[in-house]
């Protein structure tokens, strides 16, 4: 509903703005409560994936916001939108993977030594996730 959208969003919104999972946990438990009634679908959609949504704070806050954001998904899109655009069909399904494989590869390698925001600072931390 056009009316109720900005106050959901903002109510959303202070989910990520946490500063740890139990107080996300609470406010997407009070966020359920408040709009559980009227939007019951959604609500239930949120459930099934709670623990997926809150999964970015197990990682340290300095890169929080770039796990939770879709900006690098959404810049590499707008990227084969663009260079795809002047092809307008593939032949093949082959043709067609093989361009976004290319793509990817020369994506990658323009961005290899690019440290986004925060990660440079948890590098030690993110290695020992791995060891």
């Amino acid at each position: 509903r056009v009316h109720a959208l900005e106050n959901i969003m903002n109510d959303l919104k202070q989910v990520h703005q946490q500063t740890n999972k139990e107080e996300a946990a609470a406010v997407l438990h009070d966020f359920y409560t408040k709009w559980g009634k009227v939007y019951s679908h959604v609500i239930r959609s949120l459930k099934d994936i709670e623990p997926d949504l809150l999964v970015f704070y197990n990682y340290p806050k300095q890169i929080r916001a770039s796990i939770y954001s879709t900006n690098m998904i959404e810049s590499f899109n707008n990227v084969i939108k663009r260079k795809a655009k002047p092809k307008a069909e593939f032949p093949t399904e082959q043709s067609l993977d093989a361009f976004i494989g290319i793509q990817a590869m020369s994506y990658n390698d323009r961005y290899f030594n690019r440290i986004h925001k925060g990660f440079g600072q948890v590098q030690d931390t993110l290695e020992s996730y791995f060891d």
